[in-house]
């Protein structure tokens, strides 16, 4: 067990949303499931809430309403190896969702993923100011990231 697990709140599409996650993601799994009894909130037998793991990471769903709503000060990050991967994650995530800028989505469900290549936080920080700002410029003209561009602008003299 993880000392700090994300509990994501939906309003009934927990089940949904998990089954999604965890075919987006290699080493994921669905654990426990618990169901609403007589007392509810919800109505008995149904989810209230499912554990999982995402890539090793530990996760809880709750279906608990609509009284809360998933915002975009809150996001996952997706660092993916290859143009490939970001093509696949970005595709599946993004069905019947939002796609943003930078790399930015939001899934189906309303929460939000940045889906990017991990050496960008390293061309982003860059020492040469002028080379990290090339990347920031190529970046914010982009919604899905196109690691090939990025590096272009990064190794451009």
């Amino acid at each position: 067990m993880h000392k700090i697990t994300p509990f994501l709140w939906f309003n009934d599409q927990a089940e949904e949303a998990v089954k999604l996650y965890v075919s987006v993601f290699t080493n994921s799994r669905i654990g426990t499931v618990t169901r609403y009894g007589p007392a509810g909130p919800g109505l008995s037998g149904s989810v209230m809430t499912i554990a999982f793991v995402l890539d090793g990471q530990e996760f809880v769903a709750l279906n608990g309403g609509p009284v809360f709503k998933f915002t975009e000060a809150v996001s996952f990050v997706v660092n993916c190896e290859t143009q490939e991967e970001i093509d696949t994650v970005w595709q599946k995530l993004s069905a019947g969702g939002e796609p943003g800028r930078c790399g930015w989505l939001k899934d189906r469900f309303g929460l939000s993923w940045q889906v990017v290549p991990p050496q960008l936080a390293h061309w982003l920080a860059d020492r040469d100011a002028a080379r990290a700002q090339r990347v920031m410029t190529v970046m914010l003209q982009m919604g899905k990231l196109e690691i090939a561009r990025l590096r272009q602008a990064y190794e451009r003299d």
